[in-house]
């Protein structure tokens, strides 16, 4: 990397690339795209409003996963917009300031969910080990501050990268080998010296996870000490089905978006990394909706409710 020198300036814009540089390739994707992005707005707008209104859904684990509903649609509407205005137009570029706001918010919503997957166990062991005191250890005032918290926390983690991403300068290109603005393709065209930003990006992302997930870890170890303890078979498998859908959004969430950040960047080619981000940027808010609702007899009831109350 070349020095940062004070005449060195950054580009008053970027131009991002797509999955595919063929010009045949380009409808086609932006169909299949806007497909995914539309379901996947619709599927969790509807888990949102079905928690909304059903009372007997105003419970702290649908008020979780509400909020990673939220969490999922924002996710998703930071980069995908962006990416299907960009296969129907010659000239791909996104400002500067777009760039970083692009940036942050994704990362915002990133770390957030991450956050928020951790609450959701902590919400699952309360559940499970202390069942009779559940709703006055999860009370509305709790459920507020560990959501709160949640964006908090996402929120300082993406001002730490964004700011850290953004101190460097781009004069070696303004093409960006990425559909959206992230963190590896932005360091690869500075010309400043990235190894100080290297460095935080993997003690500032490590230090995240090693908060996140092992709570969920030491959640679960003492959710499953419980269970075993239960004599019935049957209610042990009843109480466990209850963790099923956490356990695949956290599977989903932390498998993606590591596999992704935590290898080696030189290992890591840019054409590699781009199909690597549809995994972790569009898989997880599309699955999550379809995990919660197919594994969770309550939203089951409340859509059979709400589709009666329609049709009156």
């Amino acid at each position: 990397m070349g020095n940062n020198n004070g005449n060195q300036t950054s580009p008053v814009e970027f131009i991002l690339s797509t999955l595919s540089d063929v010009p045949v390739f380009q409808i086609p994707l932006f169909i299949v795209f806007i497909i995914i992005y539309l379901i996947a707005l619709m599927a969790n707008g509807a888990i949102i409003l079905l928690i909304f209104h059903c009372p007997f859904l105003h419970t702290p684990m649908y008020f979780f996963i509400g909020n990673l509903g939220l969490l999922d649609i924002f996710y998703l509407s930071t980069t995908v917009p962006k990416m299907l205005s960009n296969y129907l137009t010659k000239k791909k570029s996104i400002s500067f300031a777009g760039c970083v706001a692009q940036l942050y918010i994704y990362l915002v919503m990133a770390a957030t969910e991450s956050t928020l997957l951790s609450t959701m166990a902590y919400d699952r062991y309360v559940a499970i080990c202390n069942p009779l005191r559940y709703l006055m250890i999860m009370n509305r005032t709790v459920c507020l501050k560990l959501a709160t918290c949640s964006w908090i926390i996402g929120i300082f983690y993406s001002a730490i990268h964004t700011t850290n991403t953004f101190m460097l300068n781009f004069c070696r290109s303004n093409i960006v080998d990425h559909f959206y603005c992230d963190i590896p393709p932005l360091l690869k065209i500075s010309c400043s010296d990235t190894s100080k930003t290297e460095i935080v990006i993997y003690v500032v992302g490590g230090l995240l996870v090693l908060i996140c997930f092992p709570l969920i870890i030491i959640s679960y170890v003492f959710i499953i000490q419980s269970i075993l303890k239960i004599p019935s078979a049957t209610s042990r498998s009843k109480t466990f089905s209850t963790c099923v859908s956490h356990l695949l959004s956290v599977s989903l969430f932390y498998v993606s978006g590591s596999f992704a950040y935590f290898r080696p960047m030189s290992s890591n080619s840019l054409s590699e990394y781009k199909f690597n981000a549809i995994f972790y940027t569009i898989i997880p808010p599309i699955m999550n909706p379809i995990i919660y609702s197919l594994r969770n007899k309550e939203l089951k009831k409340a859509t059979e409710l709400f589709n009666c109350y329609k049709n009156l």
